[in-house]
């Protein structure tokens, strides 16, 4: 039997409120949604015949804006060859290509390329990774990770366990996930002078239970769901120097800033540093579709392949290196080579600045920072979410706070006319009050 057609749009809306659940928003007092009917550029055309202006990339994956092309193409062209085949036991072209651009693009210690679902997965695998690392050691006694406070890392069962145990809204779980360490986080701002004594809560740890760590996970130099905060890349620096000291493995999660969003193509190479494992997703495909990616070096590969299990790394997702989704990473990261991509989100920064800054004025506004094509606008109290949205909107500009924060990541490609409609929508929603 079909599935009915809901056509009458509140009728679509009052059944989408009713049976559909939409990201971290509540069924008994659900935020409000705007249907979308087109996306083009970098805007997003709702069914009540208003435009807006996309601020969040569509949670920071959608570098190229929407209905790109070139990305349509290579979708179709790949749809007409096949769609997908089981990984396991076959290979593709595009899956091959893909893996090849993404060693050309990272640190030349990593040389194995592990295809996932999202990103949430990549970081679970990373975390699998480190384990059976040292399992195959003989060395289980290291199953615990450290993790810095104000990280986000996903919503899946480990990538919780790593994510800030307060701001990181999964402290519901906390009596059932796995008890992690937490270290503070790094009290060294990005374009403030380093101070080396904001590693000292991190070098204790080390020292205290380095023994009984696997990994060092952490977002590098920004902190993003868990408070878009910025830290200065000679913590991560030293990071890496400890892991190496004490024989602990270090994690780099990318997914929110790999491919470009901080004006270098990975955010570790600000401090020219190579982890051992890295997760990337989010922009992979432009934001056409779900792809992520965990890499690591052949030191791990090695030493996993030489471990229990006839050396097979325990983790094979059935839509791993998806075709579909792995043509359209390829020509995205083409694209992206094109860019002059340091200039594209320079350019995009110093707007940035030069409109958000002076909002820091404002009674009811704690900070703005800025970095790369990211900025922030901290608020002293929790934004009302649904009505700051209301008014975003009527401004023509599509912008999502969340807890304290008003923050934009806008494609790429965005024009300089309308970033300012984002800049100016939250300028007249604090002048509203």
């Amino acid at each position: 039997m079909a599935a009915p057609h809901i056509t009458s749009d509140q009728r679509a809306l009052d059944f989408d409120r009713t049976h559909i659940y939409h990201p971290y928003t509540s069924f008994g007092d659900p935020l409000p949604v705007y249907p979308v009917i087109k996306a083009e550029g970098t805007r997003i055309h709702l069914a009540d015949g208003r435009v807006v202006v996309d601020g969040m990339s569509s949670w920071w994956a959608a570098i190229f804006g929407y209905n790109h092309p070139r990305l349509n193409r290579v979708l179709n062209e790949q749809a007409q060859r096949f769609s997908h085949v089981m990984f396991g036991g076959f290979t593709h072209q595009p899956a091959i290509d893909l893996a090849a651009r993404l060693l050309g693009i990272t640190p030349t210690t990593l040389q194995q390329v592990f295809f996932c679902d999202s990103g949430s997965v990549a970081v679970e695998v990373a975390m699998k990774m480190a384990l059976q690392y040292f399992i195959a050691q003989d060395q289980s006694q290291r199953s615990r990770f450290i993790a810095l406070r104000g990280g986000y890392h996903g919503d899946t069962f480990q990538a919780m366990s790593v994510c800030d145990p307060v701001t990181g809204m999964h402290h519901l779980f906390s009596k059932t996930l796995t008890h992690q360490i937490f270290a503070p986080r790094p009290a060294c701002p990005l374009h403030a002078p380093f101070d080396a004594s904001s590693c000292q809560p991190l070098i204790k740890i080390f020292e205290e239970r380095g023994h009984e760590v696997a990994a060092l996970i952490l977002e590098p130099i920004v902190q993003g769901a868990g408070g878009m905060y910025f830290y200065h890349p000679e913590y991560l620096r030293r990071a890496r120097e400890l892991c190496d000291a004490y024989g602990v493995l270090l994690i780099a999660d990318e997914i929110a800033t790999g491919f470009g969003r901080t004006g270098k193509m990975l955010a570790c190479d600000h401090a020219s540093v190579s982890p051992d494992i890295l997760c990337l997703g989010k922009a992979l495909t432009g934001g056409m579709m779900s792809l992520a990616a965990t890499l690591c070096s052949q030191h791990v590969t090695d030493t996993i392949a030489s471990g229990p299990a006839g050396g097979t790394f325990m983790h094979g997702p059935t839509f791993m290196a998806n075709p579909l989704a792995c043509a359209v990473a390829n020509e995205s990261l083409a694209m992206l080579a094109e860019l002059d991509l340091e200039g594209q989100i320079n350019a995009i920064a110093g707007q940035l600045e030069r409109e958000l800054t002076p909002l820091w004025t404002h009674s009811a506004v704690r900070e703005v920072r800025v970095f790369g094509a990211i900025g922030v606008v901290e608020m002293k109290e929790l934004v009302d979410v649904a009505a700051a949205q209301k008014l975003f909107v009527e401004h023509g500009a599509w912008i999502r706070p969340f807890g304290r924060l008003v923050y934009l990541m806008p494609p790429f490609t965005i024009a300089p006319d309308e970033l300012s409609v984002l800049t100016s929508a939250i300028g007249a929603w604090l002048d509203k009050g």
